[in-house]
């Protein structure tokens, strides 16, 4: 089960700031059940992004869809006749729904719209790869959908290391340098400036065991969120 937060509104309207046409994409799946990125909450942001950016003199068009599991392939081939009809894309997945949103449609920047929280274990016995450790802040929106931190071999967040060579990671020259790939997608999309700012380091509050409250249920359990 993964669990995650809607990002603040002011965030999600700097990421699409300069788009006209917007799709919003939820999710129907761990996002859903945890109130912060199913059909209702999808209409929800459109809603007071639309107001937000009417009360700007900037409307925007927004559209929205929301599909069974943005983290399995299968499911995002719904999106396929919709996306190029648009600008940019709101992801209100996971961020590892948010990367294979990115990686499906390259060539157009897609925004996480919520904060990937922390997700809890499958107990069975599978292949997985991590690519979302619910860091709790959210960066992929200025990385193209990338994630730094599980994708670097290190976990840098600022920028590639000194070691990488020619595209490869110096830990394993058969993978590839995850900022030389995030350089190359900000690229295709003109957005390489994205990445000359410098990042605040993470607080790593998933480090620490957390209970997520969303606004309005605080008193059905008699706590704040921490």
């Amino acid at each position: 089960m993964i669990v995650a937060k809607r990002k603040p509104l002011e965030e999600i309207k700097a990421s699409v700031q300069d788009y006209s046409r917007v799709l919003t994409v939820g999710c129907g799946t761990c996002v859903a059940v945890c109130l912060a990125g199913g059909e209702k909450e999808v209409a929800s942001l459109n809603a007071e992004l639309s107001m937000a950016r009417t009360i700007d003199k900037a409307p925007i068009e927004l559209s929205a869809a929301t599909i069974e599991r943005q983290c399995d392939r299968e499911f995002l081939a719904e999106l396929d006749h919709m996306v190029d009809g648009y600008q940019a894309v709101i992801s209100m997945a996971c961020g590892v729904g948010v990367q294979f949103l990115a990686e499906r449609y390259p060539h157009i920047p897609v925004f996480p719209g919520v904060d990937t929280t922390f997700m809890g274990a499958n107990q069975d016995v599978g292949w997985y790869e991590e690519r979302c450790r619910g860091c709790g802040t959210c960066v992929l929106a200025y990385t193209a959908g990338i994630c730094p931190v599980t994708t670097c071999s290190k976990g840098l967040f600022n920028g590639p290391c000194g070691g990488t060579n020619s595209g490869s990671c110096e830990v394993n020259p058969d993978v590839p340098c995850a900022w030389q790939l995030i350089y190359e997608r900000l690229d295709l999309q003109n957005r390489v400036a994205n990445i000359m700012p410098i990042f605040p380091a993470q607080e790593w509050q998933n480090q620490v065991p957390r209970t997520v409250v969303q606004p309005g249920y605080e008193h059905k359990v008699g706590v704040e969120e921490r």
